[in-house]
C-alpha cells in the first residue's frame, strides 16, 4: 500500500506539468500571449496574405492545396511529362507509391504512383515527389506533391 501511494505522491506531478504541457502551443508560450500574437500578425498583414481558411483544403484528403503555379518549376515540367506519357528521368518514376505513411487517403495497392521532381544541384533523387492516383496513369487529376520524402503533402489543385 505504502508504494502505491508512493508512486502515485511521485507521478502526479509528472502528469499535471505534461497535460499542462498539451495545452501550450509550440514553443511553451501561453496560450493568451500566442492568441493576441497571431491576431496582431493577421491585422498587419494585407489581405492577400491572411491566414488560409479551412475551404483552402482538400475536402476528401483534408491536406492544404497547392497550385500549380506555387510548384517549383521542375514539378511543373513532371505534372506534364505524366500527362503526355512521355518518358521520365528515374527508372523508379511510375511505380507504386505504398502510402505507408498513412497521410494520403487509403486506397487499394497500386493505387498510387511516385514521380522525382528533380532539384537543382543534387546528385541523387532528392526529396522531392509528385504522387498520383487513379487511373490512366497519364491523369493528374488526384496529384499530391510532398518537398520532405513523404513527411507531409499537399494535392495540387487540378
Amino acid at each position: 500500500m505504502r508504494d502505491v501511494k508512493l508512486r502515485a505522491l511521485l507521478l502526479t506531478p509528472l502528469l499535471a506539468a505534461f497535460l499542462a504541457a498539451c495545452d501550450l502551443p509550440a514553443g511553451g508560450q501561453d496560450t493568451a500571449q500566442h492568441q493576441n500574437q497571431q491576431s496582431q500578425t493577421q491585422q498587419t498583414r494585407p489581405p492577400a496574405q491572411q491566414a488560409p481558411s479551412a475551404s483552402s483544403r482538400d475536402p476528401q484528403s483534408g491536406l492544404r492545396w497547392v497550385g500549380t503555379s506555387e510548384l517549383p518549376r521542375e514539378g511543373t515540367q513532371l505534372l506534364r511529362t505524366i500527362s503526355r506519357g512521355e518518358r521520365f528521368r528515374y527508372s523508379k518514376d511510375g511505380t507504386t507509391f505504398g502510402n505507408r505513411e498513412r497521410i494520403l487517403p487509403r486506397q487499394g495497392s497500386g493505387y498510387y504512383r511516385e514521380y522525382t521532381v528533380p532539384t537543382p544541384g543534387e546528385s541523387d533523387r532528392g526529396a522531392r515527389r509528385i504522387v498520383c492516383g487513379g487511373q490512366p496513369v497519364t491523369s493528374t487529376a488526384e496529384c499530391y506533391y510532398t518537398a520532405d520524402h513523404y513527411a507531409s503533402f499537399r494535392r495540387i489543385r487540378p
